[in-house]
């Protein structure tokens, strides 16, 4: 639309004519054509403002007036617009099939027992054993001393080593015509010098009687004049870790641990804890003097003892301990301290080792990684029992091989077997009391003591039916009012089950 105050470039010849009336018309009518002016100023600036607002505003294929035709801008506009109909195209979002639970927020604290300064300076791990999350964890990756608790890898080395049907051997050699025979040590401290009918604490031993037997059917009327003793399978100046007290050995928690002994070197075969020698070697001849004689052996009684390695293949006699399960079974409830040092003394020297104390931390490792997968890299073993302080597991490896336990990986459910039960046998018979009388046979744990350490580990059947692997370790300036405690955190953890929280 032009402008009304300039003319249109080349005008019409009737213009100025037009123009003349109209100003004649406006001289005559001064009223009216105000009015007029008035509506026309209207609606010129009405057209400018819609004039501008259809230049300014979003094209929408029509043209802003009606009747108006577009410019060429703004048909080019419109034509490349989308039309009013159409619906622009959102992408569909994916929906998952499935979407993920959120993790169970565990509550259950059991850090004020864990806290008791009965415990000392105390280590523990919890794990479900089942999912394998480690549920409570104290300081569990730092290796400790186990107390007897070790018995429970030197259960599962052996197993693994020699195998759950493995017999220690004690054998006579020597040449039935020359009068000199040899009695060689296998490990068996279950040999027992008790005659028939009489039993040790090591039910069903095998007897000295019975070699003495087979030997006086070989040699006849042959008279015996040398017995030589051999106990050489490994060092016996590595017999006694310089961490036991001689208290162990005095009172009679533990022999030295030689190749050669009977009724694992106790003054009274019949009871457990019982004195014991310094000579166990020496002691075993004595009792294989006696037996010979009973036997009728001639010239037994006036036969010379040495000390000597066997150099004859010739067998005369022989007899075999119990297996390795029914020696586990034996060793685990009463925590005994003397066989489970024969099993690993003879789990080395059956591995290639040379049966020393060295060569136990070794001997361990392989087994427990080739056996049951587990990484042993952090474990330090001095001795088979536990009785050293120097011992260094960590409670989170003993968790994970309790997992292995309860799962009966390879032959250990004769471990498992064997573990005393809480309220119920072995180690375990007399204890959790008052309170903790709540998890009464839902443990499952091998005990530990040592003047250092009171320890525990096993399983425990949780209240919820979780199945928990778990070791605590009590260490340091501690007394005998651990044990409750141990009892009273073990029972806390019964109570959470897979609630169990680590604050």
């Amino acid at each position: 639309m032009t402008d009304h105050g300039t003319p249109p470039d080349g005008p019409t010849s009737d213009a100025p004519r037009t123009s003349g009336a109209f100003a004649t018309w406006v001289r005559g009518h001064r009223v009216a054509s105000g009015v007029v002016a008035g509506v026309v100023a209207i609606v010129l600036f009405g057209g400018a403002a819609v004039a501008v607002g259809a230049t300014t505003a979003p094209s929408s294929g029509r043209s802003a007036v009606a009747g108006a035709a577009p410019s060429a801008s703004t048909s080019a506009s419109a034509s490349a617009a989308p039309s009013a109909s159409s619906t622009p195209t959102i992408p569909v979002r994916p929906v998952p099939s499935s979407i993920p639970a959120a993790a169970p927020l565990r509550t259950c604290s059991v850090n004020a027992a864990a806290s008791a300064a009965a415990l000392g300076s105390f280590e523990g791990t919890v794990v479900n054993a089942t999912t394998g999350e480690t549920l409570f964890d104290r300081n569990g990756s730092t290796p400790a001393r186990t107390g007897s608790v070790m018995k429970t890898l030197t259960s599962a080395v052996a197993l693994s080593v020699l195998g759950p049907n493995y017999t220690f051997a004690t054998t006579v050699t020597g040449d039935p015509t020359s009068g000199s025979i040899t009695l060689v040590g296998g490990g068996d401290a279950t040999l027992s010098a008790l005659p028939a009918g009489q039993e040790s604490v090591y039910k069903g031993a095998p007897k000295l009687s019975d070699l003495a037997a087979q030997v006086k059917a070989k040699l006849g009327d042959t008279s015996l004049t040398t017995i030589a003793l051999d106990s050489s399978m490994w060092n016996n100046a590595d017999s006694y870790d310089p961490s036991w007290p001689v208290t162990e050995r005095t009172i009679g928690y533990q022999p030295l641990i030689v190749p050669l002994m009977v009724d694992g070197d106790r003054a009274n075969p019949t009871q457990q804890t019982s004195p014991r020698s310094t000579d166990p070697v020496g002691r075993a001849g004595d009792a294989f003097r006696s037996a010979l004689v009973a036997a009728g052996v001639t010239g037994a009684s006036t036969a010379n003892i040495t000390r000597a390695t066997s150099t004859s293949t010739t067998v005369l006699a022989t007899v075999q301990s119990q297996p390795l399960a029914t020696l586990i079974a034996q060793m685990i409830p009463v925590s005994d301290n003397t066989l489970a040092e024969m099993l690993a003394r003879v789990s080395s020297k059956v591995s290639g080792a040379d049966g020393s104390a060295a060569s136990l931390t070794g001997v361990y490792q392989a087994a427990l990684s080739k056996s049951y997968g587990l990484d042993p890299s952090s474990i330090k073993i001095i001795d088979g029992s536990g009785e050293s302080l120097n011992d260094g597991v960590p409670s989170a490896f003993e968790a994970q091989l309790m997992i292995k336990v309860l799962n009966k990986v390879g032959s250990l459910v004769i471990l498992y077997d064997a573990l005393p039960v809480s309220g119920q046998s072995g180690t375990l018979a007399s204890r959790f009391t008052g309170a903790n009388a709540v998890a009464r046979g839902h443990v499952h744990a091998k005990t530990g003591w040592i003047a250092s350490a009171y320890t525990l580990g096993g399983i425990i059947d949780a209240a919820d039916g979780t199945k928990l692997a778990f070791a605590f370790y009590a260490i340091g300036r501690v007394s005998s009012s651990a044990m409750p405690a141990l009892d009273t955190l073990t029972t806390a953890a019964y109570s959470c089950g897979a609630n169990l929280s680590n604050n």
